[in-house]
């Protein structure tokens, strides 16, 4: 028994180098593997749920929910079929709507025929001018309703109260990305400079 526990311990250390120059390298590496991967699959189907509540298609919204809660910031078609265990003809409809409303850009490999899918950075934007256009038709059609039922009616102030929401909603949008890009901008500056702060214990 002793003899067998001291074979197996250079086993154990070669699993288990132990603190060494590449430690932290090698924690942070793993760190991805150690997550609850079936926490993670509960998080992606339950902000699935949200985006199926906002008019969103449920395969669509499950593909979505994955990608953006990827570390590898993309994955392939069989990948998400894999994880998502869906078919491969439902997550092909799933990226095709995405990509087609702008919520998911696809990627290919030079010399290669798979194709990763991801979420563009600037997607909420995106989500955002897309019911900015919306809202454009709504108010085009919300104007032909107060022309068809009067102005002075109540159901056509009811109409023009609608569409001045829409009309000061759209015009204050284009204000709001730039305020979101210096704020972005902003952020980024802070964590450079935080990053490259004097540490506690530098002497400078």
């Amino acid at each position: 028994m002793v003899a067998d526990r001291r074979r197996s311990a250079p086993h154990r250390a070669e699993l288990d180098p132990g603190p060494g120059p590449d430690a932290g390298a090698a924690r942070l590496h793993d760190a991805p593997a150690e997550r609850d991967e079936q926490a993670r699959d509960r998080f992606v189907e339950r902000f699935a749920s949200l985006l199926v509540e906002a008019g969103i298609p449920r395969m669509p919204a499950r593909v979505f929910a994955a990608l953006l809660c990827t570390d590898a910031g993309r994955l392939t078609a069989a990948e998400l079929s894999e994880q998502l265990k869906a078919s491969p003809a439902a997550v092909s409809g799933g990226v095709r709507y995405l990509i087609a409303v702008g919520m998911v850009s696809r990627d290919g490999e030079p010399g290669s025929r798979r194709h990763y899918y991801r979420v563009p950075d600037n997607v909420w934007d995106e989500v955002v001018s897309s019911r900015d256009r919306v809202m454009v038709r709504w108010t085009a059609a919300l104007r032909d309703g107060i022309e068809l039922l009067g102005a002075d009616t109540p159901a056509g102030e009811r109409l023009a109260d609608s569409v001045q929401y829409f009309e000061f909603v759209s015009a204050e949008l284009p204000m709001v990305r730039v305020r979101w890009q210096e704020h972005k901008a902003k952020l980024a500056r802070d964590s450079a400079a935080g990053s490259t702060a004097p540490g506690v214990g530098d002497t400078g």
